[in-house]
């Protein structure tokens, strides 16, 4: 028959099908087969039917958990008084794949019933495993699993193992990879029916979609001042298209002109990323202060990547922060002469890390003028000169012609208002003239009395005479007490409450016999004024009896007076907080 190519092909054509199914028998020619999607060969030694699933001859019947399509046929040859009868029964599983994160598994049932009648005679010969067509000698080397026991044979693949193919894919706006093999499973048995039957089945196997959310790792080198930013991974069939450093985007050639590095890196997995260096101190870095002193770099990123052949677009936004301690707290130096306290503050970071503040109150320009303070600046610092009776200085001891005297600002952040550091500059005073006005309602006056002739300054008092002078020597008086004391008044002007007492001088009379009195005692008063604001500020005044040689208050002086009788009298004024 195979010498004789036209005798083959008449022989052909007399071949018939006959199906057996739910529905019934049928049988057809060949040739009409072939309209139904079969395809039917035969040599002088085999003869060959392949059947398409799911054809309407098809039936899908359960074997061992797995669902087998079969095409129950037999193939008849009919010539004169011979009849050739072969079962070309066929029967392929349509699933048994199963998967797990990291494995597929195809699962093959050992023994099919419609291809082995006699299931007491079945005997395995041999199983062989292969992947895209190539029998596969020793699977354990490809980290490939060939079970098989008197029910089942299965294969179970790594996922992403050698001989498949990975495609990177986006579902839903999520990145992902598809993982594809294609199985033979090739299972060699005898029976009492058939001598050998070998049975083999092709399988392609195609993973479900596997998210992979990509990972941005962190390796910035602080001491570098360098954001390291890797991206990934990838399949080799992503690219990068854009990469969005702090809202503005940039593709790779546009980035690198900017200044910033990109370049991709391949990881031990096959797989890729896409590095990323910024500097801490380019623009598009988001800078914040934050602690003590440090600061806090963000990198805001958005990236976008070509996904597989279909060059799906795939975005993932990533942010990335750095804390470095590279602020320094400034330090403040101070001093003081006879009269001033003085502080020098570094001028680095004023107003943008942190600023002055007096109290409660922030000290800027106007303040420093108002309470009477001189700022002046130079390149590196600036420098306070605070007179000694001012706004916001604070008297840690007074006695008798000497003052211990501070002034504290503190340096706050600019956002949080937090205290970082207390800048102080505390002296020794010593004045001979002065009046203090404590926030608590004590007042303490020093004061010098210079008259002619001189007084006793023992015999000075206060309203109420027996308020005498706690220290004192021949020129000078030092009197401590109370608003609510010595018979001090109040009264109310404005804003302010003012408390007033009076020293003055005991004179001392010459007995005489007239009505008129004599004495050699000058006529000596001084007239001790507080002036205490709700809210804001202290003012303290002292002046003699005529006020109007008075300088105006807060004005943080002293005033040296001389009246007709010839006395020299102190007037003093302060503002205190």
């Amino acid at each position: 028959m195979s010498a004789l190519p036209e005798t083959q092909n008449v022989a052909y054509q007399v071949w018939q099908l006959m199906f057996v199914s739910p529905s019934g028998r049928k049988r057809i020619m060949v040739s009409d087969a072939a309209k139904l999607g079969y395809s039917f060969n035969n040599t002088l030694s085999r003869v060959y039917l392949r059947a398409p699933y799911h054809s309407n001859e098809s039936d899908v019947s359960t074997v061992s958990g797995v669902n087998m399509n079969m095409v129950t046929s037999t193939s008849m040859y009919r010539q004169r008084w011979l009849l050739l009868l072969i079962d070309t029964t066929v029967s392929c599983p349509v699933d048994g794949t199963s998967f797990t994160d990291t494995t597929l598994t195809w699962t093959v049932p050992s023994v099919i019933p419609t291809l082995v009648v006699q299931e007491s005679t079945f005997l395995s010969k041999n199983i062989l495993m292969g992947v895209d067509g190539q029998v596969i000698v020793n699977p354990e080397e490809k980290n490939y699993l060939l079970e098989h026991n008197k029910t089942h044979i299965g294969i179970t693949i790594p996922i992403g193992a050698e001989g498949g193919k990975l495609k990177s894919s986006v579902s839903g706006g999520v990145y992902g990879v598809i993982y594809s093999i294609d199985l033979f499973l090739e299972h060699t048995w005898t029976d009492a029916d058939w001598q050998t039957t070998k049975y083999t089945v092709i399988k392609s196997i195609t993973t479900p979609f596997m998210p992979q959310i990509p990972t941005v790792i962190n390796t910035t080198l602080p001491e570098e001042r360098l954001f390291n930013v890797a991206f990934g991974h990838f399949l080799p069939d992503v690219s990068l298209v854009t990469v969005a450093i702090g809202n503005v985007p940039f593709t790779p050639r546009e980035a690198q002109h900017q200044g910033f590095k990109i370049y991709e890196t391949p990881f031990s997995n096959r797989t890729k990323g896409f590095i990323l260096e910024v500097s801490f101190d380019d623009p598009h870095v988001l800078k914040e202060y934050v602690n003590r002193n440090e600061t806090k770099y963000t990198l805001l990123v958005n990236y976008t990547v070509s996904v597989g052949p279909e060059m799906t677009l795939y975005y993932h936004a990533a942010e990335v922060e750095c804390v470095v301690a590279d602020i320094e707290i400034p330090e403040a130096v101070g001093h003081c002469d006879e009269e001033n306290l003085y502080l020098a503050i570094p001028t680095f970071g004023l107003h943008h890390y942190w600023n002055l503040y007096l109290g409660n109150k922030l000290l800027n320009q106007h303040v420093a003028i108002t309470n009477g303070y001189l700022p002046a600046t130079n390149s590196t610092h600036l420098i306070l000169q605070i007179p000694l009776f001012s706004v916001g200085v604070v008297y840690e001891d007074v006695s008798f012609q000497k003052i211990k005297a501070r002034f504290d600002v503190a340096l706050r952040k600019v956002r949080t208002m937090e205290t970082l550091q207390m800048f102080s500059i505390s002296c020794n005073f010593n004045s001979s003239a002065f009046i203090i006005c404590h926030p608590d309602g004590t007042i303490m006056v020093s004061a010098q009395m210079k008259t002619v002739p001189a007084i006793d300054m023992s015999k000075t008092k206060l309203r109420d005479s027996s308020c005498k002078p706690r220290e004192y020597n021949e020129g000078h008086a030092f009197f401590k007490f109370h608003v609510t004391t010595c018979g001090t008044s109040v009264r109310f002007e404005g804003d302010y409450i003012i408390y007033e007492n009076e020293i003055s001088y005991e004179k001392e009379i010459l007995p005489g016999q007239s009505i008129w009195k004599i004495t050699r005692d000058p006529d000596y008063r001084l007239t001790v004024l507080c002036y205490y604001r709700a809210k804001e500020t202290l003012v303290l005044g002292a002046f003699a009896s005529d006020p109007s040689t008075s300088p105006l208050f807060g004005s943080g002086t002293m005033v040296p007076r001389s009246n007709t009788a010839g006395r020299q009298l102190t007037s003093l004024s302060f503002k205190l907080l």
